[in-house]
């Protein structure tokens, strides 16, 4: 009887064989920036208040870890073999079209990490982890003193940072890229300012117009009820509970440190039915993309989200584009009234669909209906480039978000916690982040049409409960693709157009009109 001899692999080319360990170097950087996630959700959600100081320092430790990891010789070398650091050009044969994309945003990444001293990163680690507790403390206590010492020393690192990083035409440029590549403040900017001159004559003639009546929305809507119809919501979505979980935290949050593990969280407030309804369907929104990047390149940028507008376009598609239609509530709302027993008898699907759609302005970003909520992403957005440029002083935060709530919204705050303290974002050092919100309402507005396009009978579907094939839609064109393609490419992409802001702005008149003149 003859032996079978195993057969050798063939051996890699010298180039695959190159790429193949800066992978292995990528996935290793990964698992570290996993660790640091959960580290960071843990402080979020269950970690104990005694245990600030160390998460602080464990924090602290694996951001300078991280760091030293992506800026290393040996990630350097390895990444040069591949693609000249300079020019951009890959002078290696033998890849695939897709390897290249991934090289090009190693590349990027590199210049972006290497331009950033670690000690630096450390720093901002533990900041960012200290001023969390302290802004939390802050808003609880209304004392916005208590938090500006540490905003002022946020800011002052992010000027740092954005002189690290380099700019052309303003610092915020170098903060903005972070979130969102190669959108500059000067097209936010525009972006805004037209939409701000699309939105405010019909608002006004909404503010004049008979108002909807929302009441049965608010009364006393127990926790655990709506934490069951969260689940509901999450199940028909197609959000895997084996690779996720939902928890509760002050400020609502997705985190993913691998597709297999993409964790939410929720705040429950007890007075209002929409509100954690919405933050479900937002956040679990973030988790789906997470769960459908492919798994076999987690490691490398093509097993990554693309940019933070893109994120945010998942999120406020299932919220606003799925979430807030009639068809949606013909098959929900059935279930809502059978988990609050007597508590909706009577509201007619009519009724429902133009109470969850009422357009009122208000305090708190996360809780503004979809035509307001643009003003408050751009009020932020104005504020953090005043920062930025120093036109702006941290003592006159509180005043000058006040002043432009009232030229932008027509209300006021009166306390500080329900102004410029509400939201984390600050406190975690995301400056430049704002933006993304409002650009992810415009992205999803785009893939919207295409996705309308595709499946004309969508409204039929959903209002008979299928919803996967919006999840299925989605990761056709958005999940699988990773950072393959720009933003504006992977917006071409699947819907064969160009990048607009057109669709986001028709769409919005077109609903509240239509909801606000019958």
């Amino acid at each position: 009887m003859k032996t079978k001899v195993a057969k050798k692999k063939p051996a890699l080319s010298k180039a695959k064989a190159d790429y193949q360990h800066l992978f292995d170097l990528s996935k290793h950087i990964h698992v570290l920036q996993g660790i640091s996630s959960i580290l960071s959700w843990d402080q979020e959600t269950h970690m104990p208040q005694g245990g600030a100081e160390i998460r602080g320092l464990q924090l602290k430790t694996l951001a300078g870890l991280i760091h030293k990891e992506r800026t290393s010789k040996a990630f350097g070398a390895a990444l040069q073999k591949l693609i000249d650091l300079k020019t951009g050009k890959t002078p290696q044969k033998g890849l695939t079209t897709s390897q290249n994309a991934a090289l090009r945003e190693w590349r990027r990444d590199y210049i972006h990490d290497t331009a950033i001293p670690q000690k630096f990163v450390e720093e901002f680690a533990q900041l960012t982890s200290q001023s969390l507790l302290v802004w939390r403390h802050a808003k609880n206590e209304n004392a916005f003193d208590l938090f500006a010492p540490y905003l002022e020393r946020i800011v002052d690192m992010c000027r740092r940072k954005a002189d690290y990083l380099g700019y052309n035409d303003h610092p915020y440029d170098a903060l903005l890229n972070m979130y969102e590549p190669d959108m500059t403040t000067r097209q936010v900017s525009t972006l805004f300012s037209a939409l701000l001159k699309g939105l405010k004559p019909l608002l006004k003639k909404i503010a004049s117009s008979k108002q909807v009546d929302d009441r049965f929305l608010f009364g006393t809507w127990d926790t655990d009820k709506q934490i069951a119809f969260s689940h509901r919501l999450l199940a028909a979505m197609g959000y895997d509970m084996d690779k996720g979980r939902l928890d509760f935290s002050s400020h609502p949050f997705s985190s993913a440190s691998h597709p297999t593990d993409s964790r939410i969280t929720t705040r429950i407030h007890p007075t209002s039915l929409m509100s954690n309804i919405s933050v479900i369907l937002h956040e679990a929104g973030h988790a789906l993309y997470e769960m459908g990047l492919p798994q076999d390149l987690y490691g490398s940028p093509l097993g990554e989200s693309r940019s933070l507008g893109v994120h945010e376009s998942q999120s406020r598609w299932w919220e606003t584009r799925i979430g807030l239609t009639k068809p949606f509530w013909s098959y929900f709302l059935p279930f809502l009234k059978e988990t609050f027993k007597g508590k909706l008898d009577g509201i007619s699907l009519h009724d429902f669909y133009r109470a969850i759609n009422k357009v009122e302005p208000s305090y708190i970003r996360v809780e503004a209906d979809e035509l307001t909520y643009p003003l408050h992403v751009i009020l932020r957005f104005e504020l953090e480039k005043a920062l930025i440029e120093g036109s702006l002083s941290i003592h006159e935060v509180p005043e000058a978000w006040n002043a432009k709530m009232t030229e932008y919204l027509g209300i006021t705050p009166s306390t500080n916690r329900e102004g410029c303290l509400q939201d984390i974002h600050w406190s975690m050092g995301g400056i430049g982040y704002f933006p993304t919100y409002t650009l992810g309402n415009i992205f999803a507005a785009h893939l919207f049409e295409a996705f309308a396009g595709k499946h004309p009978d969508w409204e039929t579907r959903i209002a008979s409960g299928e919803y996967l094939f919006i999840k299925s839609w989605l990761h056709e064109n958005i999940y699988q693709y990773g950072r393959h393609y720009s933003s504006h490419e992977l917006l071409k992409k699947a819907t064969g157009k160009p990048f607009s802001a057109d669709a986001y702005t028709y769409y919005l008149k077109k609903k509240y009109t239509e909801i606000y003149t019958k």
